[in-house]
């Protein structure tokens, strides 16, 4: 496969966002099949691009100093751009139901389309430039997204959620220029660039450089103390929370640790150190206060975007266990996160776009009037839980044991952490099972008419529902690929 393919995948849905805007279609039924040609075809050429991976490089713009944006696909991208071209065609599909008792659609479906090429491009960088590159412009491009509506909350949600990117990133650029000072080069390299003369000399201030850089990327992740954007943005249309908690922002910020940490500082360098011990216990930490938070919280979207504050450090307390096995767990927990979180969330709008219900309390009695969605949160509740036969199981089953195998006093309290998360993670998602399901209607609700939306809607939470237990019951082949990117091999 010719690298310019690389390229053009990222400028197909950036471009093609544009005649949304400026072309008036007649219906808008033609503008959504366009926009989900564009989608599609985006995925489909990034899934040929996995198939057959270019080895090559690409240079997109030329700097001084050998300094260049440039693309190329290695395991740990083939990670993150599978996950993303898997779940933005069905996360646009259900936009469509959902946005038409929306304003301002054509925007909505501009920002929206962009930001799938952006995030491509942070799967596909070469280097740490190019990949702080893309990581701004995602904040630039999602802003618009959870400002959408125009209202007071959703304009403080924005501009919190812009302050923190943009601070966390000054952060991340530190480790950026620390980078170019002291490695070999930025290009992303497994084991790290840090040329060993300066290690003995310099190593506290670059192991202190990489806990700033660690915590400025943290900040899309959602470690604590830098998460309180996260639920706030949740005044946002459920497409946007979804693609905030599930696919592009919080990912991308997980998917830059694992850059930072395992291809360019090297956990040669950094394990055993003082610095993997304070980023470990913040992971640790930021589990338990999450779904801790999310307990209390009333409010459905608010109690999921808890949850997935708490999931995140999952990925990351992978990460900080800093073996192969770690990082494959961290892997693990990245996809099937994605795929059990998007369902929950789009489980909240379906109900939400049904009958204008928000909060848990409102929940009594609608799993009979609406079964699939409330089948299918259940469903993802339970893979979410990490009950075993659900991805869920894998996923934490893999941490659990790579935290075992380090030998790590550190990594023992993680799985004590996990352990309490996976009770209270019962306690916050089947709280709104068994009001859906066993208590009876309010008077309010009970003489409405409410019914599973319609086949947009329905049919992604029907395949997301089917991809939590079919890689419950069968992830081999994906376990095994994922351990040889996580040693280095691909």
């Amino acid at each position: 496969m010719n690298p310019v393919a690389m390229l053009i995948a990222i400028l197909i849905p950036i471009l093609g966002s544009l005649p949304v805007l400026l072309v008036p279609f007649k219906k808008r039924t033609h503008m959504l099949i366009y926009l989900e040609t564009v989608v599609v075809v985006t995925s489909l050429l990034v899934w040929s691009i996995l198939a057959a991976r270019p080895r090559e490089a690409i240079p997109v713009v030329k700097f001084v100093n050998n300094l260049s944006l440039s693309l190329r696909l290695d395991g740990c991208g083939m990670v993150f751009s599978g996950l993303i071209s898997a779940l933005w065609p069905l996360a646009t599909l259900y936009a469509f139901e959902y946005m038409k008792k929306e304003r301002r659609e054509k925007f909505f479906f501009t920002f929206f389309t962009v930001t799938y090429g952006i995030t491509l491009g942070i799967s596909f960088a070469e280097d740490m430039l190019t990949m702080y590159f893309f990581y701004e412009l995602l904040t630039l491009v999602t802003v618009p997204l959870v400002l959408h509506t125009l209202t007071r909350e959703a304009v403080l949600a924005a501009r919190k959620y812009l302050y923190y990117s943009l601070g966390g990133a000054a952060f991340a650029f530190i480790g950026l220029v620390f980078l170019m000072i002291y490695g070999t080069t930025l290009n992303f390299t497994y084991g790290g660039v840090l040329a060993p003369e300066v290690l003995a000399e310099n190593a506290d201030t670059l192991l202190f450089v990489y806990v700033l850089a660690f915590l400025g990327f943290g900040v899309k992740a959602a470690v604590c103390p830098f998460n309180a954007w996260l639920p706030q943005a949740g005044v946002a249309p459920t497409p946007v929370t979804a693609l905030l908690h599930a696919v592009a922002v919080v990912k991308a910020g997980a998917f830059a640790i694992i850059r930072l940490t395992f291809y360019s500082f090297g956990t040669d360098f950094l394990s055993g150190t003082w610095a993997q011990h304070l980023v470990m216990a913040v992971t640790v930490f930021t589990i338990v206060y999450g779904c801790s938070r999310a307990v209390k919280e009333t409010h459905i979207k608010r109690r999921l975007a808890y949850s997935t504050i708490s999931n995140l450090s999952y990925v990351l307390f992978g990460v900080t266990i800093m073996t192969p096995l770690g990082l494959q767990g961290a892997f693990l927990h990245m996809l099937f996160h994605a795929v059990i979180k998007i369902c929950a969330f789009f489980c909240a709008g379906a109900v939400t776009y049904q009958t204008g219900k928000q909060y848990v309390h409102e929940l009594d009695g609608l799993g009979r009037r609406m079964p699939v969605v409330f089948g299918v949160f259940t469903i993802s509740a339970l893979g979410l839980m990490g009950v075993p036969g659900l991805c869920g199981f894998i996923s934490k089953w893999t941490l659990a044991n790579a935290a075992v195998m380090s030998s790590d006093p550190l990594a023992y309290a993680g799985i004590g952490a996990l352990l309490i998360s996976a009770l209270l993670t019962a306690i916050y998602m089947f709280t709104i099972v068994v009001r859906a399901f066993f208590l009876r209607p309010t008077e309010e609700t009970g003489g409405q008419e409410y019914r599973d939306p319609n086949w947009m809607m329905l049919l992604p939470l029907l395949l997301f529902a089917a991809f939590i237990v079919v890689f419950g019951l069968a992830s081999d082949g994906l376990a095994l690929f994922l351990a040889d990117v996580s040693g280095g091999g691909i």
